[in-house]
Formats: C-alpha cells, sequence, structure tokens
C-alpha cells in the first residue's frame, strides 16, 4: 500500500509540473512580427493588386494578428523591376510580381511565370505543385536568399492592343511592342522591336506613339488602364502568356526566423490566393470583354493562322536555343517540356476533347 501510494504521489506530482509549465507557456507573451511587401504592380490595382492585398488579410486573420503585413504598391517604396532585389536584400520581407522580368539575372525564372505555346494555368500549377516545378524554382531562387511561392494566376491573356491591323507577319516589322519575357524576343526575331515598361507607363506610351502597340493582361485589367482608348484593335488568343503565373517572393532569412506555424500560414495562405486570382479574372474577363466589345466598339480581331504558324516555329526556336546555352534553363526546360508533353497527351483525350464536344453543341 505504501508502495502504490509512493507511486500515485510521484505521478501527481509530474502532472502537476507539466500542468506548470503548460501554464507558463501560454502566459509567455507571443511575439509579433510586421513585414513589408512590395509589388510591381499600381497599389490595389484589379487583380494583379489586389492579390498581395488579399494575401496580407489572410495572414493577419489566421495568424491572430501576430504577422502583419503592409503591401507597398510599384514605386512607393522600389520601382517596379526592383522587387527582386529589394527581397533578396532585405528591404522588404516579401514581394509579389512576374518571374520573367529577373531574365536578366536568372534566364531561367522566365518558365516560372509563362513561355510563349507553353502550359495554360490549370496545367503550370500542377507542373509546379506535383512535377518538380516548384523545387527547380527554388532551387533557382536560394543562391539569392529568396523563397518562391505561387502567386495567381491569370489563365490565358490576350493577344494585345494595336495601332493598325495585323494581318501577315510584315505588319510586325518596325513595330514597337511592349512584350517581356520570351515573347518580346519572338517578336525581334520577327522584326519587331519589343520594349519593356511598367503597366503605370502604358496608356500614355501608346497614346502617344512611344510604342506601337502593347499587351498587358487581359480584358479586366485592360479596361481599368483604359487602353481601348489608346488603340481600336484587340487581338487573341495570347500566344506569348497562355498561363501567367505570379510570384510571392519571400526572404530566405525573415521566413526561417518565424516559427513553424506562422511559415505554414505563409504558404497557405499563398495557396488561396493563387486560386483566387484564377477563379476572379474567369469572371472578371467576361465582364470587360463584353463591355468593351459592346460598350466602347473595339475591334476583336484574331490573330491569321500564318503569323501563329510563325509565332509558334519561331517561339520553339528562341526557347531550345536559350535551354542549350544556359545550364540551369535546360534543368527547368527539360523537366517542363517532359510535364508538359505528358499532358498534352491527356488532355488531348480529356479537356481538349470535353471542349471541342461540347461546342458542337453549344454554338453561339
Amino acid at each position: 500500500m505504501r508502495l502504490v501510494a509512493l507511486v500515485v504521489l510521484l505521478l501527481s506530482l509530474v502532472a502537476c509540473g507539466q500542468q506548470q509549465n503548460s501554464d507558463i507557456q501560454a502566459q509567455a507573451p507571443q511575439q509579433y512580427y510586421q513585414w513589408k511587401l512590395v509589388t510591381s504592380w499600381p497599389k490595389n490595382f484589379p487583380g494583379l493588386g489586389m492579390a498581395p492585398e488579399r494575401f496580407a488579410e489572410r495572414v493577419n486573420q489566421m495568424s491572430g494578428g501576430r504577422l502583419t503585413i503592409t503591401v507597398y504598391g510599384a514605386g512607393d517604396l522600389v520601382p517596379a523591376f526592383e522587387v527582386f532585389d529589394a527581397v533578396s536584400q532585405g528591404t522588404a520581407e516579401m514581394g509579389h510580381s512576374a518571374a520573367y522580368y529577373w531574365k536578366g539575372k536568372v534566364p531561367a525564372a522566365q518558365f516560372f511565370t509563362t513561355i510563349p505555346f507553353g502550359m495554360n494555368a490549370q496545367e503550370m500549377n500542377s507542373w509546379l505543385r506535383y512535377g518538380g516545378g516548384l523545387a527547380l524554382w527554388s532551387e533557382l531562387y536560394a543562391p539569392f536568399g529568396i523563397k518562391p511561392l505561387p502567386g495567381g494566376n491569370t489563365g490565358v491573356q490576350m493577344g494585345g492592343w494595336f495601332n493598325k491591323e495585323i494581318r501577315s507577319l510584315e505588319d510586325f516589322k518596325g513595330l514597337k511592342m511592349r512584350l517581356p519575357g520570351l515573347g518580346g524576343e519572338v517578336i525581334s526575331r520577327l522584326g519587331g522591336v519589343p520594349v519593356t515598361l511598367p503597366g503605370r507607363e502604358l496608356f500614355t506610351a501608346l497614346q502617344t506613339g512611344a510604342i506601337d502597340a502593347t499587351e498587358w493582361v487581359g480584358p479586366y485589367n485592360d479596361l481599368a488602364f483604359g487602353l481601348h482608348k489608346a488603340a481600336s484593335y484587340y487581338y487573341y488568343p495570347g500566344w506569348h502568356e497562355p498561363g501567367t503565373n505570379l510570384e510571392f517572393l519571400i526572404n530566405q532569412q525573415a521566413f526561417d526566423a518565424l516559427p513553424s506555424d506562422l511559415q505554414a500560414i505563409l504558404t497557405n495562405a499563398a495557396e488561396g490566393v493563387n486560386q483566387d486570382m484564377l477563379d476572379e479574372y474567369t469572371m472578371r474577363n467576361i465582364e470587360a470583354l463584353d463591355a468593351l466589345v459592346n460598350d466602347h466598339g473595339i475591334k476583336l480581331r484574331k490573330f491569321p493562322d500564318e503569323v501563329l504558324d510563325a509565332l509558334r516555329n519561331t517561339a520553339e526556336q528562341v526557347i531550345t536555343e536559350q535551354a542549350a546555352t544556359d545550364p540551369q534553363m535546360k534543368r527547368v526546360y527539360d523537366s517542363y517540356m517532359t510535364f508538359y508533353r505528358g499532358v498534352r497527351r491527356y488532355h488531348k483525350v480529356s479537356e481538349e476533347a470535353y471542349n471541342e464536344a461540347r461546342d458542337s453543341l453549344y454554338r453561339d
């Protein structure tokens, strides 16, 4: 009996000690974090600019205010095209932008936004999450102290705004067009002059004739910028950006300093916003295109087949040539194309076959 009583006493003491430790931990002051997030978009710009705002709101809610993020638009803290450096150097803990803007630093980064005639949003998300794409992306940014996460997708974009009709390849000769990434290299091969400009400069450049054409995103964002007031011809499809993936950039050192639950909150908030952007663009583009055609009388045009064939062939040459000269780009290219070929085979008997069957039943 004495032995039993002693064991009970010891267990009680251990339980009391554990409870006291739990009480102390519960009463310990929680650490709060305040981060800055810089973007390449105007503050609160529809779609692109709202994604980081919604991300910050989600993080604040899920963390109970332990991690608050202040969002800065392009030019508010750093210029639009200096987001990568700002995050790398720790000027801001996070950024929201598009990877193809950094092709001068990391040529292979272009694959993590979009490539001409490449994968759409659904396919891109699948490659990143389950096809090895995110691991390669993380490896690519690691030397710069940056952790990347998918930060939204606009879906298939439009082909752009033009001051003249595009009837043949000759119409690209000497054409000054705002077109970043590999798409810009493609039109350069066809005699065009690619120009890289931040979004807020597009309307003025197009209106004044500093450029002859521009692509931005699609009806939702193009209407918000008023691009229909500077050019009349609106072309499709967006061959150069078939599924434009945006990115969250996180300073790796700042991320590592967070407790594990806040790290999980960041990654989960990014996943939610990644899907939310695509859902929003799908709906808003429907409304905006109707407004552009019916209310503003823009001239909606499809690129001629001859032009699309030339763009596709030239894009293939550009991509394979660049991949052959850069070892990092070659690794990313091989992974991308392996997944791309596989998903094309599957989608021919699934998504594409269904769309073809559906369109034969419901014709506008």
